[in-house]
């Protein structure tokens, strides 16, 4: 393939991934407001909601959110009562964040209205579609992160 035409695809390409990313993620949001939560707030219960009590020093490299915000979330959410802070028993340096039973039975109510929100937000591609997208878009995530 001509260099040009490799670098004129790159562009596009890049142009059309945030582009897509972006709307998408716009109304990804806009769900996540309409039940009451930041996208930081509705990312940190649902990391926790489907693999259970996580240490506070690891949740902002998990779902991509500085340190400091994640502070600042975690303390909005243990005041709505979705969350609470539990010492871990063996190091006192690591303190876990748990989702409350209140927290759980919220998250239970509004993540399937989540899930199918998104569901239609993503309905412009049939599930094979979405399979190739999918590993196409791994693909692409793992070749640039050796480059770092």
């Amino acid at each position: 393939m001509p260099e040009q035409l490799n670098q004129e695809l790159s562009l596009k390409l890049m142009v059309v991934l945030s582009k897509a990313y972006k709307t998408v993620m716009d109304q990804a949001i806009k769900d996540m407001k309409r039940h009451g939560l930041s996208a930081s707030e509705f990312t940190v219960l649902e990391l926790l909601y489907h693999k259970g009590r996580f240490p506070l020093q690891q949740i902002g490299s998990k779902i991509l959110v500085t340190s400091g915000s994640i502070t600042y979330n975690i303390d909005k959410l243990e005041r709505k009562g979705y969350l609470k802070r539990v010492p871990c028993d063996t190091d006192r340096r690591v303190t876990y964040a748990e989702m409350t039973d209140e927290g759980r039975s919220f998250f239970d109510a509004i993540f399937p209205k989540h899930a199918e929100a998104l569901t239609d937000t993503l309905s412009g591609l049939t599930d094979d579609e979405k399979s190739q997208a999918i590993e196409l878009l791994k693909k692409l995530g793992l070749e640039a992160q050796s480059k770092l």
